[in-house]
């Protein structure tokens, strides 16, 4: 089995398709979806929300659906600020949250918060290690002798570790719950689950849970299936042909076949932005693949 999860409207889809992001929190969890999803932006230049608040709204509205971040970046804040944010997040949905982290999102998003670009690997690693003792309300020393302590203390939740490469894994195998990669076809999970057991083997560790982020375009035809494509190269710098092969497109059918050949590979969750037709009939659809996987 493979649980699914969708990344939230953005600003743009709520406007053009008259969708609040309360009803589409609701309307995702009333579909039987497993969990809702926002990134975090600053400085793109695109009309976004900050992702504890539009996570806050998701969950003051829902019960059962976990939400989730898709990828929180700690070294763009305080640290100790980070934690409250993700401490309050976590309290006020009633542990229902799941933390993907990263430390990308582009070197302007880092000079918006003026915060040296260079250090986003340093500043990421500092997070995951003190974010366990700060969410559990453990006075935590985070430099110059200042121990803090933040309250009230929550479990702590499910921390995913972003990011495709060899680097990420080896902070999920360390220091993480989860792996995180998006757009990735079904052989590189499958060789990065193998990376993953070493890891976690070497380290005496539990092997970190996967999930992989994509996109899904149910019943999408091919002309908007190529602009998905396109959409990526642009974004990542992907090769148009590696592009084309990972919208999840097709049938309802098609998409739970590809899931499955996720789930062998060893995911167990998936993430998806939507494209192709409205927001709300992809979710159906979604639905009715969750039904099928």
């Amino acid at each position: 089995m493979i649980e699914i999860g969708v990344i939230l409207p953005s600003v743009a889809v709520q406007h053009s398709e008259k969708l609040d992001l309360r009803d589409a929190a609701r309307y995702a969890e009333e579909a039987g979806l497993d969990s809702v999803w926002m990134g975090d932006h600053l400085a793109t230049g695109a009309a976004v929300l900050e992702v504890t608040i539009g996570l806050a709204t998701a969950a003051a509205v829902t019960d059962r659906i976990a939400i989730g971040a898709s990828v929180f970046v700690p070294a763009i804040r305080p640290l100790a600020w980070a934690a409250k944010q993700i401490a309050s997040l976590q309290y006020v949905s009633g542990d229902r949250l799941i933390l993907g982290l990263g430390s990308g999102g582009g070197e302007a998003q880092f000079q918006a918060a003026e915060v040296p670009y260079a250090d986003r690997g340093r500043r990421t690693d500092r997070a995951l290690e003190a974010l366990p003792a700060l969410l559990a309300g453990e006075p935590t020393e985070l430099g110059a002798g200042l121990a803090v302590q933040l309250l009230p203390a929550v479990p702590r939740p499910r921390l995913w570790v972003g990011n495709h490469s060899a680097v990420a894994r080896k902070r999920a195998a360390r220091l993480g719950d989860g792996w995180f990669p998006s757009l990735v076809p079904v052989e590189d999970v499958a060789a990065g689950r193998q990376h993953l057991v070493r890891l976690a083997e070497g380290l005496e560790r539990p092997v970190p849970a996967i999930a992989i982020g994509g996109v899904s375009a149910i019943g999408a035809g091919t002309n908007q299936v190529r602009e998905l494509a396109s959409g990526i190269t642009a974004g990542y710098g992907m090769p148009f042909d590696r592009a084309l092969s990972l919208p999840l497109a097709g049938g309802v059918e098609q998409v739970a076949d590809r899931l499955g050949q996720y789930a062998d590979a060893g995911a167990s969750h998936a993430v998806l932005g939507l494209g192709g037709t409205d927001w709300r009939t992809q979710v159906d659809r979604l639905a009715a693949v969750r039904a099928l996987v």
